[in-house]
């Protein structure tokens, strides 16, 4: 078994005051775009706003990659959202899972253009080896076993 990667504590860029970028997993239903009613958006700070992604599922530890697919940046804002409707009638969000991930890649902490992101988020559902990547098919979110 492969040993995780280092823990790296970075202050994300845009020098805001948090050491380590935050993060939020939201459910979202009734999104008048979403013929399945509800997915999962991941949002990862990244300086002046949130790298967003959305997920059919939420990845498991040591389960498949889930696709991933990048939509528009997010306001910081949302990483503080517990729930409630989405302006402009987009249906509901609620928190599923969130906190701060120590960022292993990039090794510079740059997290608004990386085309592959490897976290350790710490969270309750969320908790192991996140890593978001760009691929020949598109964006995945993986979660591994932390060790």
């Amino acid at each position: 078994m492969s040993e995780p990667p280092a823990r790296v504590d970075r202050t994300p860029p845009g020098g805001d005051n948090h050491p380590m970028p935050r993060w939020i997993l939201l459910e979202h239903v009734a999104a008048p775009d979403d013929p399945a009613g509800r997915h999962f958006d991941l949002l990862v700070e990244a300086g002046e706003s949130c790298r967003t992604w959305r997920l059919a599922e939420i990845p498991r530890a040591g389960g498949p990659a889930v696709p991933a697919v990048a939509i528009a940046p997010h306001r910081l804002a949302w990483l503080d959202h517990v729930a409630g409707a989405v302006s402009g009638g987009r249906g509901f969000a609620r928190r599923v899972d969130g906190g701060t991930a120590d960022v292993v890649e990039p090794a510079d902490g740059r997290l608004a253009e990386a085309a592959r992101i490897v976290a350790l988020p710490g969270g309750v559902i969320l908790s192991g080896v996140l890593v978001v990547e760009r691929g020949g098919s598109g964006w995945s979110a993986a979660l591994r076993p932390d060790g």
